[in-house]
Order: C-alpha cells, then sequence, then structure tokens
C-alpha cells in the first residue's frame, strides 16, 4: 500500500547515492525572475503565531486538473519563510515525487533574501533519489529535489512543481496542516463536464469550496495553525490528528460516506479479482497442512502459521504494483511478497480449506483512517477471516461484527510472530475497509481485552546486610506483548538482546550486573515467551545510620513521562493488557521491618493499579513480598482526561519509589 505525499515527506529520506537530474525540466541553466505570485507571497508579515516555529509557509496552493480520461495533473506552489537555522533542514529543501507512471513536467526553486535579492537553484543543484532505503524494499517511487540556495533565517524558499499523476488513483489527500503555521492554504481541482466530486474533512472545520468556473473548484484556508507535537507526551500519531481533506473525482464520487467506502472497496475487490485463485500446487500443499486438523481452529492455525513462516516479507512495487498483489501461483512459488500479497495467498489458501476470507486496507498509524473521510490511501493490507456462526472459540479474540451479521477474525499475516487469533496492539481500534465487494463498508478493528496480552513476572532476590542484592527474575510474555518479544528476537542478535536487557535493568537498578539471561521461544505462536536472568547490584539497600532503605519494586516500571501543561490532544495509552509483579526479597539476619509502604489500589474506567508490601515469616527469617496488578482497558484518552491520567502515573510513580525501612537490631 502507498502512503500518501507530503510536503514533509522528504525529511524523511536518507539521502545518499544521488545523482544531478534531467536538465531539460529545468530550462538548463538560463536564470529567471521568481514569477510575481512568488514576490507578492514573499512580502506576506510573519503572524505572530510563528514567533517559535523554526519556519512559516507564506502560501501554498495546489491546482490538480482533471482530464476526461480522469488523469490528473498536479501543480504546487509554496512559498516558505525560514525562520531559524533548523528550518533549512525541513523547509529549505524542495522536491516532487513520481512513480514510472507519473511524469515531473517541471520542478523550479528559488529564493528570496531580505534585502530583496533572488537566486535560483540551477541544474546542478537538482538531484535524484530513490526510496529503497530499506533491506526489505524494493519500489521504483523515486524524488527530485533541490536544497534552496541560501535558505537561511529571514529568506523565502521558493517551490514549484507539475507532476503528470497515475490515471488509477481518482483522490486527492489535501494535508494542510504542518508542524509549522500556515497563513494562505488553497486547493483547486479543475473537473471536465459531466464529472463529480465528494470531499470529506478530518479533524479540521470544513471550508465551503467555490466554484470558480464551469466544475472548477477552490477552496481556502486562512491561519492554520502549527500541529507540533515534539514536546507531547503519549500524543497519537501525528497524520491521526492533522487536518487534511480528501477530494474524490470517479465512482466513489456518490453522496454519503458509507457509499464513498462501498464504491472504495469495490474498486479494490476489482482490482485483486482472481489474484488469490488457488494453483494446484496450492491446493496441495494446503490439503497436506490441515490433514487431520479436528476443527475449524485447527485448520485455521495451520494455514496462518504457514503464511507466517514461510513466505518472507518483501516489497516489490512498480506503478499499480502499490496496491495491486501479485498472483498468489507466484507468491507460493516464489515464497515471498508484501502484506498484500501475503493476504492474498492466505485468502487462496483458506479457501482450499472452505473458509472465506477478504481483503482488509488499513494504516499502521492508528486514527489516519477516519470513518468520515472515505478514501483509498493507507499503507497497509491484513486479512478479514469469516467466522462461521457456529465456531465460538476463546482463542478467536479479534473479532469484529460486520453490518450484515456476519463475523471477522481479523488477522495480520505480515505479522510473523503474533498468533491467529490474536492483533498487534498498534492495529487495535483503528479503522479498516472489509472488501466484500457490494457490502465493503469500514469497521473498527477490535480492542483486545486486557488478559489477552501482557506479562507475568515473578523474582526472588536476597538482600545482604550490606545493601547489596543478588536474584533472578522469570518473566513470561503472551498474546500481542508476546509477539512483539519474538519479533524482538527474530531482528536483534545476542550481543543486541544483552545490551538492551542491560539497558532496561540499568534504569531500574543502578550499577545492576546481569550474570546471566535466556529466552525460551516455543515453537507455537500461541504459546508464551519466558525469559530468565540473574542480577547482582551494590548498594541497592541505602544505609542511613541504623537503618537500610529498600525498594520492594526491584525491576520493572511501568510509569510514562507526563506534563501539567495543559492539553489539547487525546492521551495514547499504545495498548490493553495486564501485567502482573511479584517480587520476595529476603530480609539479612539482624534486621527487622520497621515501616512499610500503605496498599495502593486505584480503579478507573481506563486503567486500574492494585499494590501490596508484606512481610510474612518464610523458613530462613522474614521475606518482603511485593505484588502488583497494572490493568489498561483502553487505548486512547479524551484530552478532559489528563487529570485522571495524571492522578493514575502519579500513583504508579509514588508506588514505584516507596520504600521498606528496614532497622538493625541492637
Amino acid at each position: 500500500m502507498r502512503r500518501p505525499k507530503s510536503a514533509i515527506a522528504l525529511a524523511l529520506l536518507v539521502m545518499t547515492s544521488v545523482k544531478p537530474a534531467d536538465a531539460s525540466l529545468f530550462g538548463k541553466d538560463k536564470v529567471q525572475p521568481a514569477p510575481t505570485w512568488a514576490v507578492d507571497a514573499a512580502k506576506i508579515a510573519t503572524p505572530a503565531t510563528a514567533k517559535n516555529s523554526e519556519a512559516v509557509i507564506l502560501s501554498d496552493e495546489d491546482l490538480l486538473t482533471i482530464d476526461d480520461k480522469g488523469r490528473a495533473v498536479e501543480r504546487e506552489r509554496l512559498v516558505t519563510r525560514i525562520l531559524k537555522p533548523q528550518g533549512r533542514n525541513d523547509w529549505g529543501v524542495c522536491h516532487a515525487s513520481y512513480d514510472v507512471d507519473e511524469k515531473i513536467n517541471y520542478l523550479r526553486v528559488w529564493t528570496i533574501l531580505p534585502d530583496g535579492k533572488q537566486l535560483q537553484a540551477m541544474e546542478a543543484d537538482f538531484h535524484e533519489i530513490g526510496f529503497n532505503q530499506d533491506s526489505v524494499l524494493l519500489v521504483t517511487e523515486k524524488a527530485r529535489y533541490a536544497v534552496a540556495p541560501g535558505a537561511d533565517p529571514g529568506a523565502v524558499v521558493i517551490c514549484e512543481s507539475e507532476v503528470q499523476l497515475r490515471s488509477y488513483i481518482d483522490e486527492k489527500m489535501w494535508t494542510f496542516q504542518y508542524s509549522i503555521p500556515v497563513v494562505n492554504e488553497a486547493l483547486e481541482v479543475d473537473l471536465p463536464p459531466g464529472r463529480h466530486h465528494a470531499e470529506s474533512w478530518h479533524h479540521y472545520e470544513a471550508a465551503k469550496g467555490m466554484e470558480m468556473g464551469p466544475n472548477r473548484w477552490r477552496w481556502e484556508l486562512a491561519q492554520v495553525p502549527a500541529l507540533d507535537l515534539r514536546k507531547t507526551a503519549d500524543a497519537p500519531d501525528w497524520m491521526a490528528l492533522a487536518g487534511r481533506m480528501s477530494v474524490l473525482w470517479g465512482d466513489a464520487a456518490v453522496k454519503g460516506a458509507d457509499n464513498q467506502w462501498r464504491a472504495i472497496g469495490q474498486w479494490v475487490d476489482q482490482l485483486e479479482a482472481h489474484r488469490p485463485d488457488p494453483t494446484p500446487a496450492i491446493t496441495a500443499e494446503t490439503l497436506k497442512l490441515i490433514e487431520g486438523a479436528p476443527d475449524y481452529y485447527q485448520k485455521l492455525n495451520k494455514i496462518t502459521d504457514y503464511i507466517q513462516k514461510n513466505i518472507r516479507y518483501f516489497v516489490i512495487e512498480r506503478g499499480i504494483g502499490g496496491h495491486q498483489a501479485h498472483p498468489a501461483g507466484d507468491i507460493f512459488r516464489y515464497r515471498y511478497g508484501d502484506c498484500k500479497d501475503k493476504t492474498t495467498l492466505l485468502i487462496s489458501m483458506l479457501e482450499v480449506a472452505g473458509i472465506h476470507a477478504y481483503y482488509v486496507p488499513v494504516d499502521h498509524r492508528r486514527g489516519f483512517v477516519d470513518p468520515a473521510l472515505p478514501s483509498a490511501f493507507g499503507d497497509h493490507m491484513i486479512t478479514a477471516i469469516e467466522v462461521p456462526a457456529d465456531v465460538h472459540d476463546d482463542r478467536l479474540q479479534a473479532i469484529v461484527k460486520a453490518s450484515n451479521g456476519k463475523r471477522y477474525l481479523i488477522f495480520d499475516p505480515t505479522d510473523e510472530r503474533t498468533p491467529g487469533g490474536s492483533l498487534e496492539s498498534s492495529l487495535q481500534g483503528s479503522y479498516g475497509l472489509l472488501v466484500v465487494g457490494a457490502e465493503s463498508q469500514i469497521v473498527q478493528l477490535p480492542i483486545l481485552q486486557p488478559d489477552a496480552s501482557g506479562a507475568n513476572r515473578v523474582g526472588a532476590f536476597k538482600l545482604a546486610a550490606d545493601g547489596s542484592i543478588t536474584g533472578a527474575v522469570d518473566t513470561t510474555r503472551r498474546g500481542a506483548e508476546g509477539g512483539a518479544i519474538r519479533m524482538r528476537l527474530k531482528r536483534n542478535d545476542e550481543k543486541d538482546l544483552r545490551q538492551d536487557l542491560e539497558r532496561s535493568l540499568g534504569e531500574d537498578i543502578p550499577g545492576v550486573t546481569l550474570d546471566t539471561y535466556k529466552y525460551a521461544e516455543p515453537d507455537p505462536l500461541d504459546k508464551p515467551v519466558t525469559l530468565h536472568y540473574e542480577v547482582t547490584a551494590h548498594q541497592y539497600g541505602k544505609q542511613v545510620g541504623p537503618l537500610m532503605l529498600v525498594r520492594p519494586r526491584v525491576v520493572a516500571s511501568y510509569a510514562r513521562p507526563v506534563s501539567r501543561d495543559p492539553r489539547t490532544v487525546p492521551i495514547d495509552l499504545q495498548a490493553t493488557g495486564h501485567w502482573h509483579d511479584s517480587f520476595d526479597i529476603a530480609i539479612p539476619d539482624g534486621y527487622v521491618v520497621d515501616d512499610m509502604p500503605t496498599p495502593v489500589s486505584l480503579d478507573t474506567d481506563f486503567a486500574s493499579y492494585h499494590s501490596t508490601v508484606s512481610a510474612p515469616e518464610s523458613g530462613k527469617g522474614k521475606v518482603l513480598h511485593y505484588e502488583r496488578d497494572y490493568i489498561v482497558k483502553q487505548l486512547e484518552l479524551p484530552a478532559e482526561k489528563q487529570p485522571d491520567y495524571l492522578h493514575l502515573q502519579g500513583i504508579i510513580g509514588s508506588d514505584e519509589k516507596a520504600t521498606v525501612v528496614l532497622k538493625k537490631l541492637q
């Protein structure tokens, strides 16, 4: 799946292997003055709202001209004033991206200095870069770019480009809010006679479109505030919050969001038609896999497990290949594919087993797909597996019920470590398009119950009279959290794993030494992952005269950084789950418990936290026993819940720092 392009996309590129671009696109080295529209825009005063920003967009105008065949040409005019030195990196670069079935007509770059002098990027200043910066990514999309000359604070950077867009996308995703403020924004869409358009807005008050001519529509926005989340803890993804609008002009340009989603689903359905058709080889392998499977779950699990473990994730995108899967037979033969390929082969194999499954376009950024904004843009594809009415299995947790009354198990075959029946946390609560032909519809992906994921941690420690501590911890992780650990084990070698564990333990216990550790990863994905490690730390107990202060919460922290500044964006809790800790600390001879923290108990509608400390007698003396449960029930909180969230974090932080006071006997 392809992500929407934006003016800040180039900042994500690693600028290597560049070469000069085709000089014919840029007028060779003939100097041209900046156009009148750019000079006029450069005279716009910097608004007071930009006083702390690294740059400000003075004017950003897009014009799309669509011909009678539905193909669009996009012209963009962007004028930005650099305000701080760091603004040069993100906003002093002009670029235009394209694929094999797109063409850059021109890309022009000027700078107007504070004294009015003009500079122009010339032939040698333009370069080209591919997007293949990942070991599992092979795409044909490229970008041409130039660093604007003299883009220092006070200078105005002017970018002008025109690109012939691909013919099979009948949509403009207009992202008009950035991490810096915008003075003026405009979008024009010039449609041929007889064409209709449909618009929808996300996180911004809709502006009324003005008909500038026959079927030529213009939307204007003024003083768009910046959306800068860099200092906002626990914020949702930036693209989930940024204001944007979608304009449709193809078959999906119909009245009503449900009808638009249905039309987009039918387009995906037609695009993938016959791609999952089983070949004889697929049929034979599937029948062999499910032979002897006693029930629906076992059949399903054998097939999903096969896709996860045997089909390597690798992306090859060329033009329409960014949206259309390869045939199932090719994917099975070569044993690799991207998200839509793995879904295609999964649909094919399940069909052989008598199980129906369907495509579900989604996005990995929770909140990007908005049910009120029908759109074909997204960056991921997963699978909806139909669950028969008579099947009820507690292991099938990630289930949604569609408006047609059918139940579907949501499964991501690209996630190679999360078991079938579960779903990684980043997708839970998002929205996806269930592609079932004329019944295609937007659905919210399931939010799993807390007990479906989490960890159980048991530790036994011995405290010495000098304050040093030794001990061992056994951790069991299940569900989506177990899947995340499995992926970490896959992607890191032993050195990296040890360093990560040492870093984590060092945050809990200063001066700790990791003596030994071992992960155990059972082959069945629905079995938990375990970790055993042993540690030593000197001066864990803080001695103050005859007293020793000991923190009963030895390892693991659930407290998160918070700010008490008034909040305007939701709070992202990241994942639901249930985490349980149980630690025993043997007290050294000659010491008795003088004071202990009081029990902690907090229950809210979105989370609960309970902890106790006790000192029961054991066969070898007294043992401090610390027990706690942390349960998260929701994924996101509205901003007005900030006081409740701060209270929870305060309770957790205080409990994690609380100490037991031991007194030395005289």
